[in-house]
């Protein structure tokens, strides 16, 4: 209604409108009101287990506790590998939301090299997300101290104390005791408990490797309450980890320095074994390296520099290296012969300087020019004469000798507590039809016999071997670890020892090759008895030259005029003292020319260094 100009208000129909504006505002509040309940009810109800723990997790964090790696000892408690505290710079993938990013901010605190990330990258690939990576291990004090400064810029970053390996004698073991590395791929396939996948490091060769699960301990946890910045306010719970064992090995840490230092600048191996048990005295492979570089990540320029040496200072000789046996073989295939009764030790052979088949016109030729004469067991392995063997070798058959010498422990491994052991090779028909699709023939029969032609085996195998007279016709299985400890004030543990194999049962066989590798060190005809003057105790032995090149066509080459890497082996095996042997071993010494003239000098320093060692642990 209008009057004089102007509109009058409804008053019933404003009361209609604010009604309905107020009923709708009142079910809009209402239905709000109950969607936050609701929302507060599944949260607070419903999923109150889900997001009491996402909460406790936000305020409490587990973190790993690394146990500490176990020791390793020589047999008198000298420290062959150590735990020194260390700071490493660890990153956790799935609390830093731009990884590159803060890499590069990280890089203007703490210097990062293009190794260190592409560790890190490898590491990351290998780890799950929740788990912390390295990042750069050994922190500088300066490092650390900058990075803690700027702390507040890195969620998911920290600086981590841990203990790291040391290796106080550096070379000297590095190819027995080995040494520990990052953790990478392979070896997190191979931990079947995925808790020690928080381990950085694991063991990478040698002892480190065959007793990583021993070395390593057990994990343990801490749970460790944080404000909303991420700083640590209390621990709440710990559960401590457990250290790995400690382990002493049967090695003499003296005696592997007297080993080493025999071959003066020879490459080459030498093992020594106890050959009452079959325990490692010591274990030498030459040159070696310095192990300490490996376990923060050695640099790839020197990685390449060592592995591209033509010396091969990271190839383990005692394990891997392939050698002709050469003579040292003349012994075991003397003590063949007189347990299948082809040989009696007075026996005697003419060697006239050359020997052939019947029916042949090749001849195999003796060392000696013109021949020894007539000579009996005894002579035969204290002049080394290699008629003697020809014709033994040819009376036994390729079948009986690879039978035989297998017994005795050649073409396969000698179970050594180590990783990576080769088989050699021990010539038979079968191997040589297996490999090389042909027949055997007489004349391969004829140069076996003095350690020549297929024959590969490693020094440890010769080792063995000689033990095996030495011992009284018992084989022992050659093994590293000599006791074990849990805990610094826990009482030392022996290892267990397997009981040898009896592989020899006549005594008088025995002696027979016992006394001709007396022989051998005696005058007047002993081939190496140079080495042995002025021994207060009788040594047994036998030496051995592996020919690498020895005449083009018919013209023979003199040692001297041979490039140094195609000189021959030398070669030798002995036992000391002869009536009670204590001591056994052999050694091999690259390009050396002869075993009695550069392999038994260093076997009698090695021999000295243990029987006349008064401060000696046996």
């Amino acid at each position: 209604m209008r009057s004089a100009g102007r509109t009058l208000r409804d008053a019933f129909a404003e009361a209609t409108i604010f009604r309905s504006r107020a009923l709708l505002g009142f079910i809009a509040v209402t239905l709000a009101t109950l969607l936050l309940a609701g929302w507060y009810f599944r949260l607070q109800v419903i999923h109150h287990a889900v997001y009491s723990t996402r909460s406790e997790a936000n305020r409490i964090k587990a973190r790993p506790i690394a146990p500490a790696r176990g020791l390793i000892y020589d047999r008198a408690g000298r420290l062959l590998a150590d735990n020194v505290p260390a700071y490493r710079l660890e990153l956790v993938p799935e609390l830093v939301a731009d990884i590159p990013a803060t890499l590069a901010a990280l890089s203007e605190v703490i210097t990062l090299s293009n190794e260190d990330r592409q560790r890190f990258e490898s590491a990351r690939q290998a780890s799950r997300r929740f788990l912390p990576v390295p990042l750069k291990l050994r922190l500088s004090e300066a490092e650390v101290a900058r990075f803690a400064v700027n702390r507040y810029r890195f969620p998911g970053v920290d600086v981590t104390p841990y203990l790291t390996r040391r290796y106080p004698y550096g070379a000297l073991f590095a190819h027995v005791v080995g040494y520990v590395g990052r953790r990478d791929a392979e070896d997190l396939k191979s931990l079947d408990d995925s808790r020690y996948a928080a381990l950085s490091h694991s063991g990478k060769s040698g002892i480190e490797r065959f007793y990583e699960s021993r070395l390593r301990g057990e994990i343990g946890y801490e749970e460790v309450e944080q404000n909303a910045r991420g700083r640590d306010l209390r621990v709440i719970r710990r559960n401590p980890a457990k250290p790995g064992t400690d382990l002493y090995l049967s090695l003499d840490a003296r005696l592997q320095a007297a080993t080493t230092a025999a071959f003066g600048e020879n490459h080459g191996a030498a093992v020594v074994l106890d050959p009452r048990n079959g325990e490692v005295l010591a274990m030498v492979s030459l040159p070696s390296f310095d192990p300490n570089p490996f376990v923060g990540g050695i640099g790839v320029a020197e990685y390449a520099a060592l592995n591209a040496s033509p010396s091969r200072p990271l190839f383990n000789r005692v394990l891997l290296g392939g050698y002709e046996p050469g003579s040292t073989i003349k012994p075991l295939l003397a003590l063949i012969g007189l347990e299948l009764g082809l040989r009696k030790p007075s026996d005697t052979v003419l060697s006239t300087g050359a020997y052939k088949l019947p029916g042949q016109d090749r001849e195999y030729r003796d060392w000696k020019r013109g021949g020894h004469g007539r000579i009996d067991l005894r002579e035969s392995l204290a002049q080394s004469v290699n008629t003697y063997y020809y014709t033994l070798a040819t009376e036994l058959g390729i079948d009986r000798i690879s039978t035989q010498m297998a017994r005795f422990g050649f073409g396969a491994p000698t179970g050594i507590d180590l990783l990576g052991e080769v088989s050699g090779i021990l010539p038979s028909r079968e191997w040589k039809q297996r490999v090389r699709g042909e027949a055997w023939f007489p004349g391969e029969t004829v140069i076996i016999g003095i350690g020549q032609g297929y024959w590969v085996t490693t020094p440890l195998q010769l080792a063995q071997g000689v033990t095996i007279i030495a011992s009284g016709g018992v084989k022992h299985r050659p093994h590293l670890l000599h006791a074990t400890r849990q805990g610094f004030a826990s009482e030392l543990v022996p290892e267990p020892i397997a009981a040898g194999e009896r592989v020899v049962e006549n005594a008088a066989n025995l002696a027979a090759v016992r006394d001709g590798m007396i022989a051998v060190m005696q005058p007047p005809t002993g081939s190496a008895r140079a080495a042995a003057v002025g021994a207060t105790y009788q040594i047994a032995g036998k030496t051995g030259t592996a020919q690498r090149v020895t005449r083009v066509g018919d013209t023979a080459i003199k040692l001297e005029d041979l490039p140094f890497n195609l000189r021959h082996r030398a070669l030798f095996i002995a036992f000391a003292p002869a009536e009670a042997p204590r001591i056994a071993l052999a050694l091999v010494v690259e390009s050396g020319g002869s075993g009695s003239g550069a392999a038994a000098p260093i076997a009698r320093k090695i021999l000295d260094a243990w029987l006349l060692d008064e401060g000696r642990t046996q």
